[in-house]
């Protein structure tokens, strides 16, 4: 009776799955496109007040100024963005889009493996690109993302995707791109329900924990350096970390685990190396930027996390990283992450109001995502000879009051903007006019 119940379940999500499928992902772009009298921002820090763009089979052929450069536009398809706004497509790293539908159906549930090490576990293959949260990031301008494990102590490996695709195969920006791991804390909070203090108080199996964390890279190593007779897929996967291929995602908030993380970095011969979180990065930031390590900076709305912290540390934390040196990008994991993923733009326009210029917070979620990701020579820029992954918002796209697609492009397809949200906006914002 149980495994009927439990078909049952599944039956009915696949039904409810095909009932709303998203839409066809957009075809090829077969004719050039001229966008025309738009602000650009460029993603890099500068601004085109009056632009023209040009996008010619999927790229960026022409990104400069209107009232320098004359360009023949007849016979391409022309969009007129006087007064509107021209974007390169939001990145979102650290994030489970795609791998949970409806949090309580755990049928659709699979962000995270059974283990404590699970660097093999890859993310990619179990995306699901006709996620309904997936298809609401587009209408604000949430083009890519990094698809990320969670769980354990080494959760297992990313891979970045484009949000509009058939399946995991065609969303596939960059495979396998690093791998993901929980430091230990070096504190922990008692819990309060068994009557403890819920106070700070030091771990006293940290020491422990780093050893086992130690001993397993140690293992990984002698095997990748071994003839490997035995195959072993998990120490195969931590190889990328030792030559190079693949970045180092590290976990750790508190002071002590970030300097012990450098430390680490430096005695294994890690490449490349990403703190994400780092809540207090602040306070280590020369020895960040002096080790080359940018931070994926944990998401600004938020309540500060120690009695003693300023009560706007969480919103101006990327501020601080940044006047040190160190590459910030922002990042939405958390409490309902694949729901909030969509307002990372405006986690971006809460840091401009703590500090930073606004073309600053633009590259927190553009360029400096797709530096750290490793994709910036193709995303994160409106360059010429990138790919056409862009947006046209009527308004200030930090803003959520105008942040306002008119069209979004990912590699010069025009894709959609409509989602089972806006489907559903438009349905009941009749509702009452029709029953006059």
């Amino acid at each position: 009776m149980k495994q009927i119940k439990q078909t049952l379940i599944v039956l009915l999500v696949l039904c409810f799955s095909s009932a709303i499928a998203q839409q066809t992902p957009a075809p090829k772009q077969t004719k050039d496109i001229a966008i025309v009298g738009a602000t650009a921002h460029i993603g890099n820090g500068d601004v085109i007040d009056n632009s023209i763009i040009i996008i010619k089979d999927g790229k960026l052929l022409t990104v400069a100024d209107a009232g320098i450069v004359k360009i023949n536009i007849t016979n391409m398809e022309t969009i007129n963005a006087e007064g509107k706004h021209v974007y390169p497509g939001f990145i979102v790293p650290n994030t489970t889009l795609g791998l949970v539908e409806i949090d309580a159906v755990r049928a659709t549930d699979d962000d995270a493996e059974i283990g404590t090490y699970k660097p093999h576990i890859r993310s990619l293959i179990a995306y699901n690109s006709e996620s309904k949260v997936v298809e609401s990031m587009r209408p604000n301008g949430v083009l890519i993302g990094q698809i990320t494990p969670r769980g354990g102590t080494i959760s297992g490996t990313s891979s970045i995707v484009q949000f509009d695709a058939w399946n995991w195969e065609d969303a596939a920006i960059k495979v396998d791109d690093g791998i993901h791991v929980n430091w230990p804390n070096s504190f922990s909070r008692g819990r309060w329900w068994r009557g403890e203090d819920p106070g700070l108080k030091p771990n006293e199996n940290y020491s422990k924990q780093v050893n086992e964390l130690q001993d397993y890279l140690d293992q990984s190593k002698a095997y990748n350096n071994g003839d490997k007779k035995i195959t072993n897929l998990p120490f195969e996967a931590l190889k990328g970390i030792f030559d190079g291929s693949k970045k180092l995602y590290v976990n750790v908030d508190d002071e002590k685990g970030i300097n012990d993380v450098i430390n680490f970095k430096n005695k294994n011969g890690i490449k490349h190396m990403v703190i994400v979180g780092g809540y207090s990065a602040y306070k280590v930031a020369d020895l960040l930027k002096q080790n080359n390590i940018p931070v994926l900076v944990q998401r600004l709305h938020k309540t500060p996390s120690n009695e003693d912290d300023d009560y706007d540390l969480p919103y101006k934390l990327a501020k601080l990283l940044t006047d040190k040196g160190v590459t910030v990008a922002l990042e939405s994991s958390g409490s309902m992450e694949r729901m909030n993923a969509r307002n990372l733009p405006f986690l971006a326009g809460t840091a401009v109001a703590h500090g930073v210029t606004k073309e600053q917070a633009l590259q927190m979620i553009t360029l400096n995502t797709a530096k750290v990701l490793g994709i910036d020579d193709q995303y994160g820029s409106l360059e010429e000879g990138k790919s056409a992954t862009l947006f046209i918002s009527e308004g200030d796209a930090l803003d959520m009051r105008t942040n306002v697609l008119t069209h979004a492009f990912i590699d010069g397809r025009d894709v959609s903007l409509e989602s089972h949200q806006t489907k559903l906006w438009k349905r009941y914002s009749n509702k009452f006019k029709n029953q006059e």
